[in-house]
């Protein structure tokens, strides 16, 4: 049962959002028409880098945890988290929308974004040794700049309430996944690429990618489902 454990972790993470996706109030599948373009872009672009990271070194995947079927050099249930952790973290957001009406967060959005943007440069820059800190913190201020560019602080408030509360989820199926409850980890992080700093197994640089992750889906998302043409000012 051990090479079932990734699609354990995955199924717990689909299981909840897709049984209430047709909840009376959330009504999270009416909204799937305008979710699934944003997965299925957000995806291809992950499944590029990791496809890349996986050919380079910086991770790899333990064949003791996973079913042995791949497409390319990843494992199918790797394939599949780009799409089921992006349709649950949705969920959260759509969830907090519904039941706190108010955006607690709203006017945190704009010095998030100013403080944030220049020190995932500066530390993504700094690390140029290595790729996943690096590519990953360039990538997530670029995500972050762009959102800000198009949208202004439209959603960033939501999306800020909605990432901290989706970093308790994070840390329980990506500290499963790093070894945090069993003898080996099942994605194998090469320490050489990154800050070698954890959180519980969890690399911190993880934090950042879920975010980049979290984001483009938002992003495409809200673009979509906006009953008005959003300009670039």
């Amino acid at each position: 049962m051990e090479k079932y454990l990734y699609f354990g972790v995955l199924l717990f993470a689909l299981s909840y959002p897709l049984a209430q996706s047709f909840e009376h109030r959330i009504r999270y599948a009416s909204k799937w028409g305008k979710l699934f373009p944003g997965m299925l872009g957000t995806a291809l672009f992950f499944i590029v880098w990791d496809i890349w990271f996986t050919k380079i070194g910086v991770w790899e995947f333990n064949p003791t945890y996973i079913v042995g079927l791949f497409i390319g050099n990843l494992p199918i249930e790797e394939i599949l988290f780009f799409f089921i952790i992006p349709f649950a973290c949705v969920f959260i957001y759509e969830v907090l929308i519904y039941f706190f009406p108010k955006d607690y967060f709203q006017k945190a959005g704009k010095p998030v974004v100013w403080i944030m943007v220049p020190a995932l440069l500066v530390l993504g820059i700094i690390h140029l040794d290595k790729w996943y800190t690096s590519v990953n913190f360039l990538i997530g201020a670029a995500t972050l700049l762009t959102h800000y560019l198009i949208f202004k602080d439209r959603y960033l408030g939501r999306f800020i309430f909605a990432y901290l509360v989706h970093l308790i989820p994070l840390m329980l199926c990506n500290g499963i996944l790093t070894g945090g409850m069993t003898e080996e980890p099942v994605v194998i992080y090469n320490d050489a690429e990154n800050l070698g700093i954890r959180i519980w197994t969890v690399p911190i640089e993880d934090t950042i990618y879920s975010m980049t992750l979290f984001l483009m889906n938002i992003s495409i998302f809200e673009y979509l489902r906006s009953s008005k043409t959003i300009q670039l000012t």
